[in-house]
């Protein structure tokens, strides 16, 4: 397909890809058929819905999208263990993973027993004593007094660990990769078992507790009790969500969408905090979620306490949300400033290696277990290549491992585990975890680059940038950006619908702080559309745009909303550039 407004490489080097042809007729008949602007219909268009559909897909509800619990195999006999364990007053300890979705986990769970007068014991590891997931020792310790034990986010590959639980009974709710066998617990609730079809494989491990305590709620109702207002708990199922980059379709469409409201509605002294120290001034959104709230929570498990994320998400007294919320803003500060290091010395590394295999990779002695995944995740962005880094101590390497879209990094990483290259290995198609031998690190990273190579991760070229379609900056109003919102929430597996804007003419340009970058545009014969570049003179764009001289420019970026002192403006989030010719 040609490149759209014949852009083959943009001033940042990539290729603009708009609509075909079937995109464009669908575009027209959503728009005709259901009076949406044409721009909406460009969007609905993208995600393949039919124009009969549409009316549904802008208002999904969770009446409609949520799966019946008991598809899931093991359900009923998860969901009946903890009403068992409510119902007897039975001590239960909730194992969680030490990052976003394992705390919201873990504060679903304590939140739904403690709302029904029942406490439970929480059990972060730590990132970097014991690991990821269940271990042997930890697990003896726990089942000396507890009836119960739910690990969740975690679990489905630790056989020795729960084996170790003697005299407890083990539930796993988790959603990473499964192996061939499960291990030895009463029940394994997880959508990505080698044995369940995968169609609710996009649910992170909170949307599995979810559905868990829905079934719970349904068993109890069925014995004649009610059980808590489930639809109140939607805030952190949003959470986990968006901050573990599930993908924004089907059901979890309607779970983050909903979870907004509820957070809205401040609400959860944890979450309440949590916005206060990162000066959240509007309504929560999925970008507030993925890259203010999540971070912070993240923060703990990797660079302090394992389980103080999951304690702020689950505490009902607001000065403990506060002074944990401050905790966890702090070593958010120190979690980057690590970062910038690793990351500096592994984009060295790494690009020595060489960028345009079809994996790259980075190690070093030293480096904080705790950032790697973040560093994967910036090589993953700056190459669109599959990513791991790995922080090497006392001849055993610990990384992390970030995809691109079409490539299973976890099932790779699964598979170089059960073939001895790896102690230790696994996750889900778009992040892996793995702990390596030193002296196994090269064949290992070479095995995984064939692995990888064999998915096409090799053929992977600069990241082409998609548009929605074109606009004039007449057509940018406030009205439309609302529609195009509400064909959201946007996130991973629905990207935010980006828009070309043709032939305009730069009518100022200034710098703004130190690197950003303000302008407003338009074609010559309409209204102005203001724009911002955020980090513009870090690259090419604010050059070229500073420097514009007269000449005409195809910009491309994403809609919003300046709210500012009360008033609503339509704005453009530039993204590229190219020469109008």
């Amino acid at each position: 397909m040609a490149a759209f407004l014949g852009v083959e490489r943009s001033v940042t080097g990539r290729r603009w890809v708009g609509p075909d042809p079937a995109q464009d007729r669908l575009a027209e008949a959503i728009a005709q058929q259901t009076r949406l602007p044409l721009p909406v219909g460009h969007v609905l268009a993208r995600r393949g819905v039919a124009p009969e559909a549409a009316e549904a897909f802008l208002s999904p509800t969770l009446r409609d999208l949520l799966p019946d619990p008991r598809s899931l195999k093991d359900m009923e006999r998860a969901a009946a263990r903890l009403v068992t364990a409510l119902t007897r007053r039975e001590p239960v300890a909730v194992f969680a993973d030490y990052d976003v979705d394992g705390g919201a986990s873990a504060a679903l769970l304590l939140t739904w027993l403690r709302a029904q007068g029942h406490d439970a014991t929480l059990y972060v590891p730590d990132r970097i004593d014991e690991g990821y997931g269940p271990n042997p020792q930890a697990m003896q310790v726990l089942a000396r007094d507890h009836a119960l034990i739910v690990c969740v986010d975690c679990g489905t590959l630790s056989h020795d660990a729960i084996a170790a639980a003697d005299g407890a009974e083990v539930v796993v709710l988790d959603h990473h990769l499964g192996a061939e066998t499960l291990p030895p617990a009463l029940a394994v609730v997880n959508p990505n078992r080698q044995d369940e079809p995968g169609d609710l494989g996009h649910l992170c491990a909170a949307a599995v507790v979810f559905l868990a305590l829905v079934e719970a709620n349904r068993q109890m109702r069925e014995a004649g009790r009610k059980g808590p207002d489930l639809m109140t708990f939607l805030d952190l199922v949003a959470l986990a969500t968006v901050a573990d980059v599930a993908p924004l379709v089907g059901v979890n469409r309607a779970l983050v969408r909903q979870g907004l409201k509820v957070m809205a509605q401040r609400r959860r002294p944890g979450l309440v905090a949590l916005s206060d120290v990162a000066r959240m001034n509007a309504a929560p959104t999925p970008y507030h979620l993925g890259f203010l709230l999540g971070p912070r929570v993240n923060a703990g498990g990797r660079v302090g306490r394992a389980d103080l994320g999951a304690r702020l998400l689950a505490t009902e007294d607001a000065a403990e949300a506060a002074a944990l919320a401050e905790r966890l803003d702090a070593l958010n500060t120190e979690r980057r400033d690590i970062e910038a290091r690793v990351l500096d010395a592994a984009l060295a590394a790494a690009e020595a290696r060489g960028l345009d295999g079809p994996l790259v990779w980075a190690a070093g002695e030293g480096w904080h277990p705790g950032v790697v995944g973040i560093v994967a995740s910036r090589l993953k962005e700056a190459t669109n290549r599959p990513a791991i880094v790995i922080g090497l101590h006392d001849g055993e390497g610990k990384g992390s491992g970030r995809s691109v879209s079409g490539i299973d990094l976890g099932a790779s990483v699964q598979r170089l585990a059960a073939e001895g290259l790896l102690i230790k290995g696994g996750g889900h198609r778009m992040a892996a975890g793995l702990t390596v031998a030193a002296d196994k690190l090269d064949p290992a990273m070479e095995r995984l680059a064939e692995l990888l190579d064999r998915q096409g991760a090799g053929a992977l070229g600069p990241r082409d940038l998609t548009l929605d379609g074109l606009l004039m900056p007449g057509a940018a109003t406030v009205e439309l950006i609302d529609r195009i919102e509400a064909a959201g929430p946007y996130g991973a597996g629905a990207p935010a619908p980006r828009f070309a804007f043709p032939s305009q003419i730069i009518g100022h340009a200034r710098r703004v702080g130190e690197s950003h970058l303000k302008i407003a545009f338009s074609d010559g014969t309409g209204p102005r559309l203001e724009a911002i570049a955020f980090g513009a003179f870090d690259g090419p764009i604010g050059p070229a745009l500073d420097a514009h001289g007269g000449a005409r420019f195809h910009l491309a970026g994403r809609l919003e909303i300046n709210d500012w002192g009360g008033r609503q403006r339509p704005q453009l989030r530039l993204e590229d550039i190219a020469p109008a010719g």
